[in-house]
This record gives structure tokens, sequence and C-alpha cells, in this order.
């Protein structure tokens, strides 16, 4: 008999919200309805019941369109924001609720890769004391050699000739300040990473050595990443699994491979359209039509039904539930789970 559990996920969400307060005020909740004084409080609905979990040594993306939430998810999983509801587990241990001094032990084993180069180093600093910082931060028991000699060994792990310390952020281009920013997080040894679109900020040809960069630092440091980004040709290259996000909430998670070969979810197909191809045998451009709703007031039902070609009665009331398919994708569509999609 065969006593071995399965092996818990690195990372898991479960029903996971977050909404931002727009009126701060007392006076501004008071709003004028019917003739009469109510009191009103909106709020922007970011992130809608979304559970996901990570496993050690994969890649899961993150892909939809700009303000579906991407962002906020890695912010969320970082605790540079705090749920409004669900609950956040790393390793096991719930982290949503902890206090920043409670993170702290968290931080070396997470790390974070922001999407602009430009703004994520201090200009103030040298690359050497930009790198030198978290190191003595998280262990602080390094003699000053060892840690220069840790900062000289991860620069050139990353293609950043360590004779260039002195610089400082404005000497470099766009992609080897990336490069050093993936440096800085990987100094501390960590074991997850989460890359806030990390080469959307760079030329095209960069963006390649960019994303092997990483691919390597995976292979070498066994490193699990969770990847936000609004490219399907990186994601193609990059992931192993996909999650799809629209208006805060996930619509179709797949095995990289099954979601590209057999997309089910009406705007997976959509996104998957829209991806150059060299190929005359790929599919054809699906438009889009009608409003994209307002993460403010969100719909009763599906949040793609706005825009969805197959939606009916049951869309516009009902909010889809995530199916699991015979190929083990999972799909919140009520087309899908009542076999209504026609190609």
């Amino acid at each position: 008999m065969n006593t071995n559990k399965p092996e818990k996920p690195l990372l898991d969400l479960q029903n996971v919200e977050k909404r931002f307060a727009l009126d701060q005020g007392f006076l501004e909740t008071i709003k004028m309805r019917g003739g009469k004084l109510i009191r009103e409080k909106r709020e922007v609905h970011a992130v809608n019941n979304v559970s996901l979990s990570v496993e050690r040594g994969e890649a899961l993306c993150v892909v939809g369109e700009s303000g579906c939430g991407k962002s906020t998810v890695a912010r969320l999983i970082a605790g540079l924001l705090t749920p409004s509801a669900g609950e956040i587990h790393y390793d096991g241990e719930r982290i949503d609720n902890r206090s920043r001094h409670d993170l702290l032990p968290l931080r070396k084993k997470m790390q974070m890769i922001f999407q602009n180069p430009y703004a994520s180093l201090n200009p103030r600093m040298t690359i050497q004391q930009a790198l030198e910082e978290p190191v003595k931060y998280h262990t602080p028991s390094l003699t000053r050699a060892e840690v220069k000699d840790k900062v000289a060994e991860v620069m050139l792990s990353v293609g950043v000739d360590p004779s260039w310390s002195a610089r400082y952020p404005h000497e470099f281009s766009g992609g080897q300040r990336q490069r050093i920013a993936i440096a800085r997080a990987l100094t501390v040894n960590p074991e997850f990473i989460i890359a806030d679109e990390p080469i959307s900020a760079l030329d095209v040809s960069i963006q390649a050595q960019v994303l092997n960069l990483m691919l390597e630092a995976k292979e070498q440091r066994g490193l699990t990443y969770l990847f936000i980004t609004h490219d399907l040709s990186v994601v193609q290259h990059f992931g192993t699994r996909v999650a799809v996000l629209y208006l805060g909430s996930v619509c179709e998670l797949a095995d990289t491979a099954t979601l590209f070969e057999n997309p089910k979810h009406p705007y997976t197909k959509a996104l998957l359209s829209a991806v150059p191809q060299l190929k005359d045998d790929g599919p054809s451009h699906i438009r889009l039509k009608g409003e994209i709703p307002t993460p403010i007031n969100l719909p009763l039902g599906c949040p793609f039904e706005s825009r969805c070609a197959y939606a009916n009665v049951r869309c516009e009331t009902e909010r889809p539930a995530a199916v699991q398919q015979p190929d083990g994708s999972l799909v919140a569509c009520h087309a899908v789970e009542e076999d209504r999609l026609q190609d």
C-alpha cells in the first residue's frame, strides 16, 4: 500500500478577492437616488474569487488583457496588498494574514521582478550597492568579502560584467537593467519568483535573451515562477501551465500545450486567434464585439457575457463555476458545460 501523500503545492490561492474603495470620505458615499439621500460605497472589483495553485519547479503563466487583474494577483501573493477575501497559502502555511514583520522570513524565499527596469532600481545606488543590500539584509552573518563574492557570482550568472558594479542604473540599457533586476532577485537564493511582465518594456531583440536567462536560472537553481504577461507567444515558450484571466476572474486554466492546441473558453479562443501566425492554417482572427463591463459594476452572471457570441439567458444571470474537462483543463463557461460551442 502506497502511503505517500501527494505533495502540497508551493503556492495556493483559495477564493481570493481584492476590492479597492473609490469613495474615501463619508461625504463621497452620499448619493441622491429617486429624490432620496442614500449612502453608497463604490468599489473596484479587481480580483474576483480566484483560486490557483503553483507546483514546485513549474512556471505558471497568468495572461489576459490590460486591466484584468494580473498585476493585482502578483502583488497580493507578494504581500504588497492584502486580500479583501480568501486565503493565500505558501508551502502549506497561510501568509495573507501575517504582519509585515512576520513576512520577513518569507521575503528571502519569494522575490519579485517588476515590469519597468527603469523604475525598479534606485537611481542613487550603484549596481554594487543595489545588489549588496538584500544580501546584507537577509544574511547579516556574511562577511564583507563573502557579500562581494556572492554579488560577483550572481552578476556573472546573468551576463553582467562584475567590473560594471561601480556604475549607476542610468548608465545601462533597458535589457541590462532588467538583467541586474533579475540578479538582485537571485542574490538571496529564492525558491519562488513572481515576474510581473518583466520583458514588456524591452525591445523584442532583448526579450528572448532575458527569457532564456530566466529559463536557465530555473533549471540551474530549481526555481518556481509565477509569470505575469499579456504576450501569448512568450507563454508558449516559457510556461508549463496557463491561467487566463478576464475581469479579475479565471476563465480557463490548462497545461500550455493543451491550451494552445485545444482552447475551450470563447475568450481564450479570441486571445489565441490574435497571436500572429506564420502558418496559413492558423485560426482566423476572432473579432470581439460588445462593451467591456466595468470592474466597478460587475455583471451578475458571466463577466464575458456582453462580448460572447454564445451567451444566453443563463450566462446573464448565473456566474459560471470552473469545471474540469476530460483533458484536465479547468473552464468556467456555461456554453462549454452545455456543449453549445460550434466552430
